[in-house]
């Protein structure tokens, strides 16, 4: 499991193949990222990912275990 203190506000959130899902607003409770609805993917929108989807962060980039497509089937709006 990936330590959430890794996970910095404004952070890019990449798929597993790299591809840009979304920037990180901030973590919401104690298992929840909130993408930031500023980003052009949010459509104005927050949207709100699991922490369990974090594969890594490495260089303040968060990287999914997920496909961009899976990840804007499930995640939630807010």
């Amino acid at each position: 499991m990936v330590n959430k203190s890794e996970i910095l506000d404004h952070a890019q959130v990449v798929d597993v193949d790299g591809e840009h899902v979304g920037v990180v607003d901030h973590l919401e409770g104690e298992d929840k990222i909130k993408l930031a609805k500023s980003d052009p993917n949010a459509e104005g929108h927050h949207h709100i990912i699991p922490l369990a989807w974090v594969k890594e962060v490495n260089d303040n980039k968060v990287i999914l275990s997920k496909s961009r497509s899976d990840v804007e089937a499930s995640w939630q709006e807010s």
